[in-house]
């Protein structure tokens, strides 16, 4: 079922078209309103799925209408109807925010196509929404230890900056976390994120991955293609695992560092780019300098500001919260209900050692949700968590 406001002075064209409507799908909840006064009374005391604005209407036409809507609801696909072709007034229209305009008397193939198109659309935006939700439950930060607050302190404070920041840490402790926190909490977070993990691509590749590459440059380019920092251009790139990245790759992305553009592989021309570098490793950089693996100059552009995240084992006083939030979590994934754990299973969680971190850690918890009885039990932990 799809809820319409039909915005008309004319009584009987209002009625033509929500007969229409409902033709094309008898649950849809079609409301009139007859003036643009009386529509945007109507609009903000609902939510809608489609509104049909006429543009010649008496008190207030439907140009101010569609602003004062997308003022309150720029989600809602309005299309504009009018007996009044110019094309001046609907390409206005279109570019405050309207989604169609279609004249009078509407064809009725265009009609419902356009309607259609809208509803799709909507379902879309509310699709992509519960999407960004769910990421951004996924990258939540969980704890109250000493370590976590701190963390989550100097977050707040570099997150608006457009320091770039090296992320370090041991495997598994939450590094690509604060990454996302760090765009989510930055001026950049309405554009991309764009995330490149340098050790799974091979050194052959890496260049390509990065910059892009054009037809021909090399065997199996077929056709141009934008590399990460192109991909992320406006907004955060995260190059994780950077202490692995060839040291002919670390020289272009010095080089990209400095003058803020790019050349794709093959490429002679450079493309200017807007990127916000944050980096993530677990290799102590310092030594791979002395070994001459990590460009020194390249270490010290990316570290402008320093975030060392801690391992599990020196935050145990988060374990409880972080059971009780994986537990949910893998519920919620399972659609079944969640597990409780025993104040003794947790105590014994706490006493382990947790080379693995975080990764490893909810590892154990989800063995345990599938192994472990109703409420999961010291015996549980000592049965299961190390299997």
């Amino acid at each position: 079922m799809s809820r319409i406001l039909l915005i008309e002075d004319e009584e009987a064209i209002r009625r033509v078209l929500k007969k229409i409507l409902l033709e094309e799908d008898a649950s849809n909840d079609v409301q009139e309103a007859s003036d643009g006064k009386q529509a945007i009374e109507v609009f903000g005391d609902g939510a809608w799925d489609l509104v049909f604005c006429d543009i010649k209407m008496p008190h207030m036409d439907g140009v101010e209408v569609l602003e004062r809507m997308m003022a309150i609801n720029p989600e809602v696909p309005v299309i504009m109807i009018s007996g009044h072709g110019d094309i001046n007034t609907a390409v206005d229209c279109l570019k405050k925010g309207a989604f169609d305009y279609l004249p009078k008397p509407p064809d009725l193939n265009r009609l419902l196509s356009t309607v259609r198109h809208a509803l799709e659309k909507k379902t879309l935006v509310q699709e992509v929404k519960t999407l960004k939700k769910k990421v951004s439950k996924k990258y939540t930060m969980i704890g109250e230890s000493s370590g976590m607050l701190e963390l989550r302190g100097l977050i707040e404070k570099v997150a608006p900056s457009e320091a770039r920041v090296l992320i370090t840490g041991p495997n598994g402790s939450g590094k690509e976390l604060v990454a996302h926190q760090m765009h989510e909490q930055s001026v950049r977070s309405k554009n991309a994120m764009v995330e490149v993990n340098c050790a799974a691509i091979p050194a052959e590749l890496i260049e390509s991955e990065l910059f892009g590459h054009k037809k021909g440059a090399f065997t199996g380019a077929q056709k141009d293609r934008k590399g990460k920092f192109e991909l992320a251009h406006g907004g955060t790139l995260f190059l994780d695992e950077i202490g692995d990245m060839s040291l002919s790759a670390q020289a272009k992305v010095l080089r990209a560092l400095q003058e803020h553009q790019i050349t794709p592989v093959g490429g002679d021309r450079s493309i200017k780019v807007d990127v916000r570098v944050l980096a993530a490793t677990n290799k102590d950089l310092r030594k791979e300098i002395e070994l001459g693996k990590f460009r020194e100059d390249l270490y010290h552009r990316l570290s402008v500001i320093l975030i060392e995240v801690p391992g599990l084992n020196d935050r145990r006083d988060d374990i409880p919260l972080l059971a009780q939030h994986f537990l949910q979590q893998i519920a919620d994934d399972y659609g079944v209900p969640a597990k409780t754990i025993s104040v003794q299973a947790v105590s014994a969680l706490q006493s382990y050692d947790w080379t693995g971190n975080i990764r490893e850690f909810r590892n154990v918890i989800e063995r345990l949700h599938i192994l472990g009885g109703s409420e999961i039990s010291a015996t549980d932990v000592s049965t299961f968590a190390r299997k």
